[in-house]
Formats: structure tokens, C-alpha cells, sequence
């Protein structure tokens, strides 16, 4: 009946401790929730950063597309004029793969700067959140070790 006793006041002891640190803990994880949601706030810019640079990208594609459809227009009225077929033909070829080529160059880079960007923004949220781990992590720390 001794350890019986023991037992029950060990284990009425733990869940008493368990419950007061649940309560200083709670604090810790409202900043952390707090933290979370003004990381989320910084993020947004840099997000929106990168949807501009996607639709910038799109339209500088639009404006390739654009002007290749010009070009093979132009080209049109060449034969129209005289010039032979296989040869307008060839030179829209061309034009065509230059102007694709260029378009996907432009879209890589576009998708490259928006890469980047969300990395960094990515990187400063991961810091950011280490941070106010780690402040959590002391803080708490603190409280057992405090008891």
C-alpha cells in the first residue's frame, strides 16, 4: 500500500508540474503564433514582387509574340510583291525561331529573378522563424528551469 501511495503522489505531482507548464507555455505559443503571422506580413511583399516580375515577363513575351506576328506579316507582302515563296518562307522560319528563342530566354530569366526573390523570402522566413524558435526555446527553458 506504501508504493501504491508513492506511485499515486509521483504521478499527481508530474501531471500538476505538466499542467503549470502548459500554462507558462501558453504565452510562448501566442508569440510564436504572433511572430508567425508578422512573418507572413514580410513574406507578402516579396511574394507580390514575384507575381509582378511573372507578369512582366509575360507581357515582354506577349510584345515578342507581337512583334514576330509583324515580321511574318512584312513577309507576307513580300511575296505579295514578287518575292518567291520558299524564300519568304525560310526568312519566317527564321524570324519565328529567333523570336522564340527570345522569348524563352526572356521567360527564363523572369522565372529566374522570381527564383531568386522566393528563395530570399523563403530564407528570411526560415531565419526569421529559427529566431523566434529559439527565443521560445529560452523562454521556456527559462520557466522549468525557474520552477
Amino acid at each position: 500500500m506504501g508504493l501504491s501511495d508513492t506511485i499515486k503522489k509521483l504521478f499527481g505531482r508530474a501531471k500538476t508540474e505538466a499542467a503549470e507548464l502548459s500554462e507558462k507555455a501558453k504565452p510562448m505559443v501566442d508569440k510564436v503564433k504572433e511572430e508567425a503571422g508578422e512573418l507572413a506580413e514580410k513574406a507578402k511583399p516579396m511574394v507580390d514582387k514575384v507575381k509582378e516580375e511573372t507578369k512582366e515577363a509575360a507581357e515582354k513575351v506577349k510584345e515578342v509574340a507581337a512583334d514576330t506576328w509583324e515580321k511574318v506579316e512584312d513577309k507576307i507582302e513580300d511575296v505579295r510583291g514578287g518575292e518567291s515563296v520558299k524564300d519568304a518562307a525560310a526568312d519566317i522560319a527564321d524570324t519565328a525561331k529567333q523570336a522564340a528563342g527570345d522569348a524563352v530566354d526572356t521567360a527564363k530569366e523572369a522565372a529566374g529573378d522570381a527564383v531568386d526573390t522566393a528563395k530570399e523570402a523563403a530564407g528570411d522566413a526560415v531565419d526569421s522563424a529559427k529566431e523566434a524558435a529559439g527565443d521560445v526555446a529560452d523562454s521556456a527553458g527559462d520557466a522549468a528551469g525557474g520552477e
